[in-house]
């Protein structure tokens, strides 16, 4: 056993004999506070923490060398909350022999970890970054820790060869997926109990707090590091990092520039009024004192793309950037990842500079009764393309029960025109009841592929970038008081594969042909009562197609040659990952065309199954006509 396996193993034991005297080595990072006590507002829940106070009591569990990157497996001091010592797990890197380096905190999301792999791609881009693993798990060559290994420590077992030390909150619980207690303390504050801090409703008993707290001691970590500029510090994030990206940007001015993706813009709708005056969104932008960029795909359930409008006035004099996907939900592909890495080449290295927001504008007043987009991009970079997206099915709002619309709605993609600079689309409406919502999306190309570590940390490589317009919403009564006219009409071709299709379907998979679209969701093309999906396609080999919708899918064999092969399919021929037929076409939301798919479900017994289909796809993309409704 070598020296360093020796280390680990020793040091739990010590540790847990060590958690006794933990009030010896310093007092209450944060006494509790009685009902009358507990801070009402953002700025009360951080007066009394100072971040810089306390030592950090740095252990590293584990460091290596890969690719001219030193980096460390490591645990830092958060505080010590109730006589114990909450410690963050992290992962931290940068160039060898460097010096003057910005600083990153990156901020995994729920269910996800502190991953080296986004660690070691910024410092060879020129960073420092510490990775927080606030929820305990991490992922680095010789150091995993999955929900089994935090199990672990939580229970003790440092005998067990599989345990491995992590975060731990000592006294109480910022966990997640699961939670230490089997309490989630971030969607609601936490009723009094012995895992939370204050011994009455408060803040400060939020996961949130705790999380955003660990993550202001890893811009204390950095500050502290030789080799990192304390003035360059930055901060980013995903999902719930995303939102404790805006949370850390809010509370701490060290922050000099903040990109928040799928959050941020994720809890403003909360009922409790001192969740939101606290460890809500609209606080924390408000106190925000940095440029900010969000990443906001148009159909996320966690980032709401219609409160950009809103969010961004509480950044105030801020310089702001969004860039917005369509029809994306979670993910986002190279060149709207590619912007995180952008904002800090700008703005704490000075190695790039981003276009302004293109200008927009709604017009109304055209003689033909529908409704114009005009677009005027900055022109400062060689602009590849403008295109305009716009929904009818957007709702305003929180409640949990939109979601299913926020993941959904149909963008429709408007044909553009340029002249002089400024480009024009009309907007053919389906209704004038509804409120049409309209952004641009301006793609301009890099000087220099830039490659990096995407929202899960899987490499990525951009030669392009999108700028996104703020969303443009017009209500039903604009619509119907300037005369606006529906010119569109229910029919039943779903696609024609022609001209610019491809940019109202969608893929999570640059380079590959599948596609997904959610124009099955739109009253526009709802299958008629008995009607049969009907698709036309030509496949140079014989091989599998995999056509999907929602949680069903079925396999179809292509014979493959020059042919047009017609496929028929019925409700029944979608089958479930435990081969439950589909009832009909009513409620369907998304359609799937692809090489192979694995469908995920319980069997009768309520255990978890996964069924596949498809194969490997033989020879070149398939090509695809008349999708369509077959109507009795």
């Amino acid at each position: 056993m070598n020296a360093e396996r020796i280390l680990l193993r020793s040091l739990p034991a010590l540790l847990v004999g060590l958690m006794g005297l933990n009030t010896a080595r310093g007092a209450e990072t944060l006494p509790p506070l009685g009902e009358a006590e507990v801070p009402r507002t953002f700025e009360e829940m951080w007066g009394e923490f100072d971040p810089r106070a306390e030592p950090l009591d740095v252990e590293v569990l584990h460091q290596w060398e890969e690719e001219g990157v030193a980096m460390q497996v490591l645990r830092y001091r958060v505080g010590i909350f109730k006589g114990r010592t909450a410690m963050m797990a992290a992962i931290y890197g940068h160039p060898v022999e460097a010096e003057d380096l910005p600083g990153l905190v990156q901020i995994h999301g729920g269910g996800q970890y502190a991953d080296h792999r986004a660690v070691l791609a910024n410092a060879k881009r020129g960073y420092a970054t510490i990775a927080i693993s606030w929820a305990g798990r991490i992922s680095a060559p010789d150091y995993r820790v999955t929900p089994k290994e935090v199990k672990l420590f939580w229970e003790g077992k440092v005998d067990d060869p599989a345990y491995r030390l992590t975060t731990d909150w000592g006294a109480l619980d910022a966990y997640h997926a699961p939670s230490r207690y089997g309490r989630d303390a971030f969607g609601n504050l936490p009723a009094p109990a012995d895992w939370v801090l204050d011994p009455a409703p408060s803040p400060r008993n939020s996961s949130w707090f705790l999380c955003t707290m660990a993550a202001r001691r890893a811009l204390t970590f950095l500050e502290q590091q030789p080799e990192v500029n304390s003035d360059l510090l930055g901060v980013y994030g995903h999902s719930m990092g995303g939102k404790l990206t805006v949370l850390t940007a809010g509370a701490d001015h060290r922050v000099r520039a903040a990109a928040p993706s799928c959050g941020g813009i994720s809890d403003r709708y909360n009922r409790d009024p001192l969740h939101r005056e606290s460890v809500g969104d609209a606080p924390s932008l408000q106190s925000i004192a940095c440029p900010t960029i969000f990443l906001s795909p148009a159909n996320d359930f966690h980032g709401h793309i219609n409160d950009l409008i809103a969010a961004t006035a509480e950044l105030g004099d801020n310089p702001w950037r969004v860039t917005c996907s369509p029809h994306m939900a979670h993910k986002d592909l190279p060149e709207h990842e590619v912007a995180t890495l952008l904002w800090f080449d700008e703005h704490l290295r000075g190695v790039f500079t981003w276009p302004a927001t293109p200008v927009t504008a709604v017009h109304l007043d055209g003689g033909d009764r529908v409704p114009v987009l005009s677009v005027a991009p900055d022109a400062s970079r060689p602009i590849l393309a403008v295109d305009v997206y716009y929904t009818q099915q957007g709702i305003e709002g929180g409640d949990a029960g939109l979601r299913e619309n926020r993941i959904n709605r149909f963008w429709h993609h408007a044909a553009v025109e340029e002249k002089d600079g400024t480009w024009a689309a009309e907007l053919p409406l389906s209704a004038t009841d509804k409120s049409l919502w309209v952004y641009a999306n301006v793609l301009y190309a890099l000087d220099d592929p830039v490659s990096g570590a995407g929202y899960y940390h899987a490499s990525f490589t951009a030669d392009s970038f999108v700028v996104s317009s703020l969303l443009r919403i017009i209500s039903p009564a604009q619509l119907q008081a300037a005369g606006q006219r529906a010119t569109l009409q229910p029919e039943l071709v779903i696609e024609t594969f022609e001209k610019d299709w491809e940019k109202e379907w969608f893929t999570e998979t640059p380079g590959d042909w599948t596609r997904k679209t959610h124009k099955v969701y739109h009253p526009l093309w709802s299958a008629p009562e008995g009607a049969r999906l009907v698709l036309e396609v030509r496949a140079g080999q014989a091989n599998k197609l995999v056509v999907g919708i929602d949680q069903r899918a079925v396999e179809v064999d292509l014979v493959g040659g020059s042919e047009w092969q017609q496929v028929i399919l019925t409700p029944a021929d979608f089958t479930d990952a435990a081969g439950a037929e589909m009832i009909g076409w009513e409620g369907i939301k998304e359609l799937r065309l692809g090489a192979r798919e694995s469908l995920k479900g319980k069997d009768n017994s309520g255990e978890e199954i996964t069924r596949a289909l498809g194969a490997s796809w033989q020879g070149g993309p398939p090509e695809f006509r008349n999708l369509r409704w077959l109507a009795e």
